[in-house]
């Protein structure tokens, strides 16, 4: 079988999935060869991509994620989408992440022929991973899945890589259960683009009709990530497809208003020159590590800053000057 960019181009537009898989796997290596034939795979396919919905959604633990991706991926299926889910899991390399554990619970939207899961690649640092989880949405894009669901599986700044590469940053919680909101980091919550309280149903609507309300007034206090968009405070069952459908209209006014004023276009311009100094910053890490002189001083280097005998930034700067 031919193995050339242009073989795997033709094969992801028409919607291969097994090519499809094969590409992003190109995608996520680190070898030297199998990232420049990603590269030349992602040059033919970038025109073909830009058009999908891209949705990011994080949330506290036990906030309901998979289900909620479920149903609203089931419910958008029924509508005509296709719809993939991705994953920024920084914390895969101790503990294997949970994106397959999520796989397995979204047993309806994976039997799906119009919807698409995969885990994001297991080992690495967080911006690696979210130079692969970028990668691979544009690919699901080229392959005419026209909602990208971005999920954050790891804590920290995972959710500051996410709403750095999706138009609509959504936040799952719940209602009775502490103080979330203070919990979150306030730098997080003035990036997201709406709030939804998840499991509003039996006994815990009050509860949840309650939630809102304070979040609602919680979030007035905050910056807003568009000052054209006020982020609205929802309520929803996940488990019961209730309240999915205004979550999903959320969505749609976020994209019609910014799309009006022109900031999604602005936005989008902004993220892929973020993508472009990551990707220098990514590339000038790997040509470091990778420098003969380097690795030849490192470890003498290394010795002698953890000893105090030199100081991190005279070590730092004899490494450098290594490279001029």
């Amino acid at each position: 079988m031919p193995t050339d960019a242009a073989h795997y181009a033709q094969a992801v537009l028409a919607g291969n999935r097994r090519l499809i898989s094969k590409t992003i796997t190109l995608v996520e290596s680190s070898l030297p060869a199998h990232k420049q034939q990603a590269r030349e795979i992602l040059d033919q396919l970038l025109p073909h991509t830009g058009s999908a919905i891209r949705l990011g959604i994080t949330g506290v633990p036990g906030a309901g994620k998979s289900t909620f991706i479920e149903s609203l991926g089931m419910m958008l299926i029924e509508q005509g989408h296709r719809v993939a889910v991705l994953a920024v899991d920084p914390s895969s390399k101790r503990s294997g992440g949970s994106v397959l554990a999520d796989k397995t619970r979204m047993e309806k939207l994976a039997a799906r022929q119009e919807a698409f899961i995969r885990p994001s690649p297991s080992g690495g640092t967080l911006g690696g991973v979210a130079l692969k989880t970028r990668e691979a949405a544009l690919v699901c894009e080229a392959a005419a899945f026209d909602v990208i669901f971005i999920e954050t599986v790891g804590v920290g700044q995972s959710e500051t890589a996410v709403a750095s590469m999706v138009d609509f940053f959504l936040v799952l919680m719940l209602a009775g259960a502490g103080d979330e909101l203070q919990g979150m980091k306030k730098g997080i919550l003035e990036l997201v683009d709406g709030l939804v309280i998840n499991k509003a149903d039996g006994d815990n609507i009050a509860k949840a009709q309650h939630a809102q309300h304070d979040y609602a007034t919680a979030m007035h206090f905050l910056r807003p990530a568009s000052p054209t968009w006020t982020p609205p405070v929802l309520t929803c069952s996940a488990l019961q497809s209730k309240g999915i459908a205004e979550v999903w209209q959320m969505v749609l006014d976020h994209r019609t208003k910014l799309e009006k004023t022109g900031e999604l276009e602005e936005k989008r311009r902004n993220q892929s020159l973020d993508w472009l100094w990551m990707l220098i910053e990514d590339g000038l890490k790997e040509k470091f590590s990778g420098h003969a002189a380097v690795k030849k001083l490192l470890p003498r280097i290394t010795r002698d800053v953890a000893q105090g005998r030199t100081s991190p930034s005279a070590a730092a700067s004899e490494l450098l000057n290594l490279l001029a």
